[in-house]
């Protein structure tokens, strides 16, 4: 089973972190989600008219792309565009300070992604079951093949109202896959080759994304596992912050609005044990390279 781990820092560039460092990479290759109770993001006042699900043009949340600025997702435009965009490189900014303060080991490989703001409430929301965040699942990305990387996120509940941030996390992912083995195939070695010819992937999708993409949806849609597998629920208040590595936590969003993402990707050989990366484990269950 996954687990929490309490750091008590409260500044995002806080560099007194050397005792810590061990602890946190050693919890987060092991599947642990890290929680920092004291550490905030501070929303300036002009920016608290952006809190309301109105903002948004899809689903779920606004996305933010570091490398250009852009922000998309969203029905705002001019002075109101700006200061999202404004807020959510902050939180960008202060959640890429955070893990190189705190994860030393990984900089020389990470990458800054794409983060959102999700300010549409999780419980109650109408999807389909794949999209379904409060069915237990890890993350993998259909348009985006991460070829063998780690996906780490940092997570921040902005709620106003002082509302919670519900979690659900579930076994280790060894064991989650080797649970839906029978139920995962690699593909037909030229399917990567058309979907990125038609436009549905942005990079070569390996043998591991789709094999990640299938557990995840395998995971999904098996309501009985839902149900039975093990679980435990965790809650991050308002005003916290948290962060794992989501393509091996088995995690399910259940209720809360409001929450600032930042994702990073990580190559597996900067990590300590690269044996704990989910390619790692997959490649040992199918005894083949997968990327």
């Amino acid at each position: 089973m996954s687990s929490v781990l309490t750091l008590q820092h409260s500044g995002w560039a806080e560099t007194k972190l050397a005792e810590a460092e061990g602890r946190a990479v050693a919890a987060l290759e092991n599947g642990d989600v890290l929680f920092f109770p004291r550490l905030a993001f501070d929303v300036a006042d002009d920016e608290r008219r952006l809190f309301s699900p109105a903002i948004l043009s899809s689903s779920k949340n606004t996305s933010y792309d570091p490398s250009s600025g852009r922000v998309g997702g969203t029905t705002l435009n001019g002075e109101d565009l700006t200061c999202l965009a404004h807020m959510m490189r902050r939180f960008s900014e202060d959640a890429g300070t955070l893990v190189a303060q705190l994860l030393p080991r990984y900089r020389s490989g990470l990458a800054r992604a794409r983060g959102s703001f999700r300010p549409a409430e999780i419980a109650g929301r109408q999807t389909t079951w794949r999209k379904d965040d409060t069915r237990l699942h890890v993350d993998a990305f259909p348009a985006s093949p991460v070829q063998g990387r780690r996906i780490l996120r940092v997570f921040t509940n902005v709620n106003p109202e002082g509302r919670a941030r519900s979690w659900r996390v579930g076994e280790d992912f060894e064991v989650v896959a080797s649970r839906f083995r029978d139920h995962l195939s690699v593909p037909w070695p030229a399917s990567a080759l058309l979907l990125r010819a038609f436009g549905f992937t942005k990079s070569r999708r390996t043998d591991y994304d789709a094999l990640m993409l299938q557990l995840h949806d395998r995971m999904k849609a098996d309501t009985a596992y839902q149900r039975a597998a093990p679980q435990v629920a965790v809650e991050f208040p308002a005003g916290t912050t948290w962060m794992a590595f989501t393509d091996q936590v088995s995690h399910a969003a259940m209720a809360g609005q409001y929450q600032l993402e930042q994702t990073f990707y990580l190559p597996v050989d900067v990590m300590l044990d690269e044996r704990r990366s989910p390619l790692r484990v997959l490649e040992s269950v199918f005894g083949r390279p997968l990327v």
